[in-house]
C-alpha cells in the first residue's frame, strides 16, 4: 500500500478473503496490506461489510476462505484460544462503545489489564488515569455507562482499547450516532493516538469527513471487494464511477474539519 518506509513493518495482509451469511456472499476475495505507522480508512455504502471485514480481522469471524495474516502469522486455521495472544496485540472499538453496564468506568477500562496482565493495583490505576486524561475525561472514574453522554461513552470505549498498548487498534463506525461536535472529537482523539498511544489504526466508517482529514489511505469496499486503495486526494479525484457515486451522495455534506474545543466531561 503506497511507498514502504524502511521502519514500518506490514503488520496485516489481507488475500481473497470470502464471508458469506445465510447464502449472502458480504466479503467476496478482500486482498489489503497494511503497514505499521499507518491509519486506514474503510469506506463503503451500508451494509458493504466494513465491520464484518473488522470482526475477521480480529478473530471473531471465520472467513469462509482466504487468508489473514496477522503480525506475520495466518490467524484462519488457529484455534480460539490460541488467537489470545493476537487479540491482546490489537485494540478494537465497538459500535457504539459496548460498555459493560454494571461496571464503572474504572472497572471497565481496567478489565483488559486484570484479565490479560499481572499488573499490580497501583500500576492499573495510574494506567486508567493516564489514558483518562488523554480522553479528556479525568473524574468520571466513578460513573457508569448510564450517566455518561454518547461522546464520552465513545471516548472510554477508545480508552479500554488502548488499555493494553495494542499494535493495531480497529474502530467500528467511532462516530455513528454523534452529534457533529462529538464526532469531531472522536477523530481528533484517533488521530492524537497515533502520536502517543499506537501508530496503526484501521477505521471502518461512514464519516467521509472524517475518513478524508485523519487517514493516510482510504480503502474503498464495494460488493464484498476492495476497489480503490489512495491517499485522501487521489480517492476524491478516482476516475472509478463507483467511488464517484459514493462521493457524490455524500461530499454534499462535507465542511472542512476544523479544530474542535474539548468540553469537559
Amino acid at each position: 500500500m503506497g511507498a514502504q518506509r524502511m521502519d514500518c513493518a506490514e503488520l496485516l495482509r489481507l488475500q481473497g478473503v470470502h464471508k458469506a451469511f445465510n447464502g449472502r456472499d458480504v466479503l467476496g476475495g478482500v486482498d489489503l496490506g497494511l503497514q505499521a505507522c499507518e491509519t486506514v480508512s474503510l469506506l463503503g455504502e451500508s451494509g458493504s461489510g466494513k465491520s464484518t471485514l473488522l470482526r475477521v480481522i480480529a478473530g471473531l469471524e471465520k472467513p469462509d476462505r482466504g487468508r489473514v495474516v496477522l503480525f506475520g502469522e495466518d490467524i484462519c486455521p488457529l484455534r480460539e484460544r490460541d488467537l489470545l495472544p493476537f487479540r491482546k496485540r490489537m485494540g478494537m472499538v465497538f459500535q457504539g462503545a459496548a460498555l459493560f453496564d454494571s461496571l464503572t468506568v474504572f472497572e471497565n477500562i481496567a478489565f483488559p489489564l486484570r484479565l490479560h496482565t499481572t499488573a499490580r493495583e497501583g500500576e492499573i490505576r495510574a494506567r486508567v488515569a493516564e489514558l483518562l486524561e488523554h480522553m479528556g475525561l479525568s473524574g468520571i472514574e466513578l460513573r457508569y455507562p448510564a450517566e455518561l453522554s454518547g461522546g464520552m461513552k465513545r471516548r472510554v470505549g477508545i480508552a479500554r482499547a488502548l488499555a493494553l498498548k495494542p499494535e493495531l487498534v480497529l474502530f467500528d463506525e467511532p462516530t455513528v450516532g454523534l452529534d457533529p461536535n462529538n464526532a469531531r472529537m472522536v477523530c481528533e482523539l484517533i488521530a492524537e493516538m497515533r502520536v502517543d498511544l499506537c501508530e496503526t489504526a484501521i477505521v471502518a466508517t461512514h464519516d467521509l469527513q472524517c475518513a478524508l482529514a485523519r487517514s493516510n489511505w482510504i480503502a474503498f469496499l464495494h460488493q464484498g471487494q476492495i476497489l480503490e486503495v489512495a491517499s485522501p486526494a487521489d480517492f476524491r479525484n478516482s476516475s472509478k464511477p463507483e467511488v464517484q457515486r459514493f462521493l457524490a451522495g455524500a461530499l454534499d455534506q462535507f465542511t472542512p474539519m476544523g479544530p474542535t474545543e474539548r468540553r469537559a466531561p
